[in-house]
């Protein structure tokens, strides 16, 4: 059940994003950057999601390539905001922790599914 374990992971990842969007324009009154990085990271778990309903093994592995590309977009914007001063590295350790298991197990889903 490898998929539930990334639906479950990519939603909780989604709310953590949210929150911490919530904390950039409360606190850092940045909207900017913060709404990129809400965009992508919440996207994530979107199309994992979406990839249960694909209409073929291609489309399905199309849904998890574009789920990885939101998530190297995301870790894109957690490394913005850290080289900008906006945030500080250890206010996002937690998250590129859990960003980088959920794309290793991107990854080794779509890798899986191409050798089948």
């Amino acid at each position: 059940m490898k998929d539930s374990v990334i639906a479950e992971k990519t939603v909780d990842f989604a709310v953590r994003i949210v929150k911490f969007y919530k904390y950039l324009c409360d606190e850092k009154k940045e909207y900017v950057l913060s709404k990129q990085i809400l965009r992508s990271g919440t996207s994530i778990g979107a199309n994992v999601r979406e990839s249960k309903n694909a209409q073929s093994k291609a489309d399905f592995i199309s849904k998890l390539n574009i789920a990885l590309k939101e998530a190297d977009e995301t870790q894109y914007w957690l490394e913005i905001m850290v080289k900008s001063d906006l945030i500080k590295e250890n206010q996002v350790e937690a998250l590129n922790k859990d960003l980088k298991e959920i794309i290793a197990m991107l990854v080794s889903s779509i890798k899986t599914l191409r050798g089948n």
